[in-house]
């Protein structure tokens, strides 16, 4: 059978989870500073200088513990996106939406997020945007609402 013509099964569970997540201390200070103080911190790796956001233990390049905390801007610009519009149980927001992977400045990696007060139509890859925070902010990265356009 070639690759085109193989059959792609799609396994369904119905439960609930009976676990809970800790976010592990790096994780929690990206987390806490997001809340706290409406600002991003990531990782800086001491051997290779990559900031790392969300902030990381380990530096995937080069595998050095990352110990350093950095502030990265709340402003970035749009790599690439794609607009959703199909509607599942487990959205946070109705469609259609954007969904977007955003280089904030200061930052080597991309943060995956919601870009708001635009319609998808106007969305492009090169445009800065600036994170909009909730006013109830709880310790997660959906305490930003969304990045809207500069």
């Amino acid at each position: 059978m070639s690759p085109r013509e193989e059959e792609c099964l799609v396994a369904e569970r119905d439960f609930d989870s009976i676990f809970s997540y800790t976010a592990g201390i790096v994780r929690s200070r990206f987390l806490t500073e997001l809340r706290d103080n409406k600002r991003f911190v990531g990782t800086k790796c001491g051997r290779c200088n990559t900031v790392w956001l969300p902030a990381r233990s380990s530096c995937a390049k080069c595998f050095d513990a990352l110990n350093t905390f950095v502030e990265v801007a709340d402003v970035g610009t749009i790599t690439t996106f794609t607009v959703i519009e199909n509607d599942e149980a487990y959205y946070v927001m109705k469609p259609s939406f954007v969904l977007a992977i955003i280089q904030l400045d200061g930052a080597d990696t991309h943060f995956v997020h919601f870009i708001g007060e635009v319609e998808p139509g106007e969305v492009k890859i090169g445009m800065k945007v600036r994170a909009i925070f909730n006013e109830e902010r709880k310790g997660s990265v959906l305490d930003v609402k969304y990045f809207k356009p500069l």
